[in-house]
């Protein structure tokens, strides 16, 4: 890319009208009269070349600008643009810019002119001012120094305005250096006097990315210092500085414009490497197909972005090898030649080649995509039957039934709108009988029967078809004679079932005809006349029974009285249903419903309401509101006569009718009071019938007394009901009785309840020697606390080994694995005055408590260990069982008669342990010595003499675990 493609104005020149102090006089208008720029030959659309500037003395808000020119405008701030991209080809531009105030209505004018820059050897020498320091020979080439210009004022003083410019900069990328590499050199013309420093700012210096450029800041000499990528970044925007020793500011910042010049380093780049695009088959030259693109990450501007297409390849090349061409600089894709045909070729792959430098192959980079071409169907291929004539057979009153399929052909794309057949019937079916419908999948077309046919009437139907795409044909294709054909269609004959022609056949007349009377013919027609059948009738549904129909004519008799009242009839029609069946194979049948209409004759005398009713024994309170209903109908109903039979004669004489209407009448009392009670009043009803009937219906009435609003009283309600006062009476005592009866069962059972309690207070609780363990009057014989361990019991006589015996807890109802202990041998007889007496004193409360029960159940025992240190108990007082005499046993109560019979045993006699617990035994009352303290460990106690027994005959050892029955 050529030096100064996008252009930045290079310098200005101001008129100036001397120094104005804060005194003077504001006076609107632009700054200079003439603005002039210093511009590159290409402008980019958008660029800043120059600012004007204008002062209307109120701001500048308000201020609006306008040019003389479409290339150039000015924004709100004096800034110039150019509204498109331009190329000057002249060597300057001028055009007049408009400021005006909408305030004011005041226009003000300045002239812009813009200058083409030349290079650097071509540039003029300045006339004015001292000589520029740019055009010092001893400068390096790359140092652009500027003069500037001085102006005097109207006293002759002269006033030097010092500013410094720069051309835009323009740096090649992918520069292999070396680096740094000097680009300009920048300087001011007041580095003659002072010593001026010179630095940097914006982005790629102190801006990221940081310290792309770098300047000296003694001799103003700045440098790139890395290869630049256009595509990264295009351009930089930094600001020169000029300040003094101590940082005053020497010179105003001046805008450096540093531009990357494009190399042709990037492919053109497809947006997809795969296209898809279609055509209709028999598409004419030039028919737009699709476009393809390519981007070039180049500067588009320049031949490096440039890009241009060609077709590389095509395949199928048929008919053609050149069948489609594409626009070089757009990528769009049309058809070069004719003869596209889907039904030959249905797709084309086309290679496209995109390249750079304006197509230029050899100096260019390119790339290639794939352009994927599809050949549409269109409808120029019209269906054609398979064959010219098709036939088919149908049973007659059938529907919904296929006949025939009709197969066609189709070249186009199957299951399109191209390919898709439409079925219509041109002749032969003016009934509508027959439709034709596609196979969505097939494509058949499936005559089908839509209105039933009779063989009677049609035994074939000769069809016409044709058929058509859903789509039109193409233009200048026309229809072929094959898409025409015709179907034969041949009737089946079916037996049919019988008809009434008078379904549902409606008669009149009067209720209550004899039985055998001719009501009516109710006859059937068979359709099948080529048929010789018969027809048979019978009944099907005839809910009263009736009638009765001749088999063969359909001949209806009453088979019994027809009544209008009854409940087979709604809405005064009786409805029967009959069958007419044929002797076909099979036979057929066919129903038909007879209503008959039935007309009311007076054959239902009238019947009185209410059947019940009160009224008061006074006649002047209230009457009694009589009707009548009748089940016969107008004008065999009222109006109706009321009337009292003359017998018995105390019906007229008590009581009276008074008719209201022709249907209501009012029942009173005729005397001045009736007793209270129930009475049966019997009344004539007669209706107005031809010839009427009259019924005697008897109503009840209840007499009753009334308070004064008309209403019962509950005595005279009660008496109305019919009991008397006797009666009354009776029910009271009966009531009476019953109670007493209640409240002596009631003191009876509380007496028996008290009396049982006081037996049971006689009888000590203590005396209940159910226990786990005895109480005996030893000291040490054991606790009262019968929960305590029995495992302790069990432990040997050692206290030295019990009490280094670890702590713990053993079941109590295992047998101990070591050796078991051995406790002190116990007197063989017990103590006379211990145990005599106490089983003495037992044995007489026993005996003198007839109420209480023997207490004999089984008794189960805690287990102690196979032997017993206390010896046998059962030898007490006695050597031998032959010492001893049982026969006084006779003598016990009733409590221990059942006792001695199961034990055999006596406690007088020297009783054993298992005596001592087969019966309730009372233990003497004495004072008894206080107990010896018990030990904290249970162990160290005596163990009680009744806490384990020895082997029984009868009952077996002791169990283990002796529980209270």
């Amino acid at each position: 890319m050529a030096q100064g493609i996008s252009s930045r104005h290079l310098g200005t020149r101001r008129a100036h009208n001397g120094d104005l102090t804060a005194r003077e006089t504001c006076k609107a208008g632009f700054s200079e009269e003439d603005y002039t720029a210093l511009i590159s030959e290409n402008i980019l659309e958008g660029e800043k070349l120059l600012k004007v500037s204008f002062s209307s003395c109120l701001g500048t808000k308000g201020t609006q600008y306008e040019t003389n020119s479409v290339d150039f405008k000015v924004r709100a701030d004096g800034t110039v643009f150019a509204t498109r991209e331009l190329r000057i080809p002249s060597e300057q531009v001028a055009f007049t810019v408009t400021a005006w105030d909408g305030q004011t209505a005041k226009r003000w004018d300045a002239v812009v002119r813009l200058l083409v820059a030349q290079p650097s050897s071509a540039r003029p020498a300045h006339k004015k001012g001292k000589p520029s320091a740019g055009l010092d020979a001893s400068q390096p080439p790359n140092d652009t120094l500027l003069p500037w210009p001085q102006h005097q004022n109207a006293n002759g003083l002269r006033r030097q305005k010092r500013d410094w410019v720069i051309p835009p900069i323009n740096v090649p990328e992918n520069s292999r250096g070396p680096f740094p590499q000097q680009l300009v050199r920048i300087r001011s013309d007041k580095d003659n006097d002072i010593p001026i420093r010179y630095s940097i700012t914006g982005v790629g210096a102190d801006q990221p990315p940081m310290e792309v450029f770098s300047i000296d800041s003694m001799s103003g000499r700045m440098y790139v210092t890395r290869p630049m990528d256009r595509e990264d970044r295009a351009s930089y925007h930094l600001r020169a500085h000029a300040v003094d020793m101590n940082g005053n500011k020497v010179e105003n910042p001046i805008d450096l414009y540093i531009y990357v010049i494009d190399m042709n380093d990037n492919r053109p780049e497809f947006v997809n490497q795969v296209y898809n695009g279609s055509v209709d088959e028999g598409s004419k030259p030039g028919t737009y197909v699709m476009t393809v693109t390519a981007n070039d990450a180049d500067d588009s501007t320049t031949a490096n972005g440039m890009v241009r297409y060609r077709i590389v390849t095509q395949t199928p090349q048929s008919p053609s090898q050149n069948m489609f061409t594409i626009n070089s600089e757009t990528g769009d894709i049309v058809t070069v030649a004719a003869g596209l045909d889907r039904e030959k070729v249905q797709q084309y792959t086309v290679i496209v080649q995109a390249t750079d430098m304006e197509g230029n192959l050899n100096y260019g980079l390119s790339n290639t995509a794939t352009a994927i071409i599809s050949v549409t169907d269109v409808n120029d291929n019209p269906p054609e039957f398979t064959t010219s004539t098709y036939a088919g057979e149908v049973p007659e009153n059938q529907v919904e039934v296929v006949v025939a399929n009709l197969t066609v052909m189709d070249r186009d794309q199957p299951h399109s709108p191209n390919w898709n057949a439409f079925y219509r019937i041109i002749s032969g079916d003016p009934s509508g009988h027959f439709s034709i419908r596609t196979d969505p999948v097939t494509n058949e077309g499936m005559v089908t029967v839509v209105k039933a046919v009779d063989y009677e009437l049609n035994r074939a139907f000769m069809l016409t078809v044709m058929v058509s795409n859903q789509a039109p044909l193409a233009s200048g294709i026309q229809m072929s004679f094959q898409s025409t054909a015709g179907v034969t269609i041949s009737v089946v004959d079916i037996n049919e079932a019988p008809y009434f022609p008078s379904n549902h056949k409606l008669i009149r007349l009067e209720e209550g005809v004899p039985t055998g009377t001719v009501l009516t013919t109710f006859s059937a027609v068979d359709p099948d006349r080529f048929m010789q059948q018969a027809v048979r009738y019978s009944k099907l549904s005839d809910p009263a029974n009736w009638l009765h129909i001749n088999a063969t004519n359909g001949q209806i008799t009453t088979a019994a009285v027809l009544d209008r009242e009854s409940l087979y009839i709604k809405n005064n029609v009786y409805e029967a249903t009959f069958l007419a069946a044929d002797n076909g194979i099979p036979p057929a049948s066919g129903t038909g419903t007879l209503q008959i209409y039935l007309i009311d004759i007076n054959d239902n005398a009238p019947e009185l309401l209410p059947k019940e009713a009160q009224i008061c024994e006074k006649p002047s309170l209230n009457a009694i509101n009589i009707t009548a209903a009748d089940a016969d109908v107008d004008p065999n109903i009222g109006p109706y006569v009321f009337e009292l039979p003359f017998a018995p004669a105390a019906v007229r004489k008590n009581w009276t009718i008074t008719r209201l209407n022709g249907d209501y009448a009012q029942l009173s009392l005729r005397i001045l009071y009736l007793e209270a009670g129930m009475y049966d009043v019997p009344i004539i009803v007669t209706d107005s019938g031809n010839p009427p009937l009259s019924n005697t219906s008897v109503i009840k009435v209840k007499v009753c007394p009334c308070d004064e609003n008309g209403d019962c009283t509950t005595v005279g309600a009660v008496a109305a009901a019919g009991l008397g006062t006797s009666a009354i009476v009776a029910i009271l005592i009966c009531v009476v009785i019953l109670l007493t009866m209640v409240l002596l069962f009631v003191v009876w059972m509380k007496r028996r309840e008290k009396e049982r309690h006081t037996k049971q207070l006689l009888i000590d609780p203590e005396d209940d020697v159910r226990d786990n363990i005895l109480k005996y009057d030893e000291e040490g014989g054991g606790e009262e606390d019968q929960d305590y361990d029995l495992s302790q019991l069990q432990q040997p006589e050692s206290m030295e080994h019990v009490l280094s015996k670890a702590p713990g807890v053993r079941r109590v109802d295992e047998r101990p694995v070591g050796a078991e202990p051995q406790y002190p041998v116990r007197p063989v007889v017990p103590h006379p005055g211990d145990i005599g007496d106490f089983i003495t004193e037992g044995l007489r409360a026993a005996d003198n408590d007839p109420t209480a029960p023997p207490y004999d159940s089984l008794l189960v025992f805690d287990y102690e260990g196979s032997g017993s240190t206390a010896g046998s108990v059962s030898s007490l007082n006695s050597s031998s069982s032959e010492d001893q005499d049982y026969d006084y046993l006779n003598d016990w109560g009733p409590r221990f008669k059942k006792l001695a019979d199961i034990d055999n045993c006596h406690p007088k006699l020297h009783p054993s342990p298992r005596c001592l617990w087969s019966g309730r035994i009372q233990r003497p009352k004495k004072p008894q010595p206080e107990p010896a303290s018990i030990p904290e460990n249970p162990a160290m106690s005596p163990p009680p003499l009744a806490t384990g027994f020895p082997k029984d005959p009868v009952r077996g050892p002791a169990p283990e675990n002796r529980t209270h029955p």
